[in-house]
């Protein structure tokens, strides 16, 4: 029923910057948790960020610092900020909304850092 597009992936340098987006079908992005998961290769996936509908965040030791997330309510979108890329980063990003009977989960995207 509700479905997740993410946009903004692609290839980019160590060091540089990337931001994710992802837009909602329907208006949950205020209502509920949401975050962004990566996965490497065959590695299970891994919760980079989430923020509650309240606006408090969390991260993964391994971005605090350079990642930030952020939503636009009326867009209905939630945003990750990728700064100071390393190419451990390299991953497919995924969006992920704690739904009320459900997760819902977007397609993935592609993130590469490499020179």
């Amino acid at each position: 029923q509700v479905q997740l597009v993410e946009s903004g992936g692609g290839l980019v340098q160590p060091g540089g910057s990337l931001r994710l987006s992802c837009a909602a079908s329907e208006k949950i992005i205020s209502i509920y948790d949401m975050g962004w998961y990566r996965q490497v290769l065959e590695k299970q996936r891994e919760l980079v960020a989430s923020i509650t509908r309240g606006g408090s965040t969390n991260y993964a030791d391994s971005v605090k610092g350079r990642f930030t997330i952020s939503r636009d309510n009326a867009k209905n979108t939630v945003y990750l900020q990728m700064n100071s890329l390393k190419p451990e980063d390299t991953g497919v990003y995924y969006c992920w909304v704690l739904g009320r009977a459900r997760d819902y989960w977007g397609q993935g995207i592609q993130v590469t850092v490499s020179s």
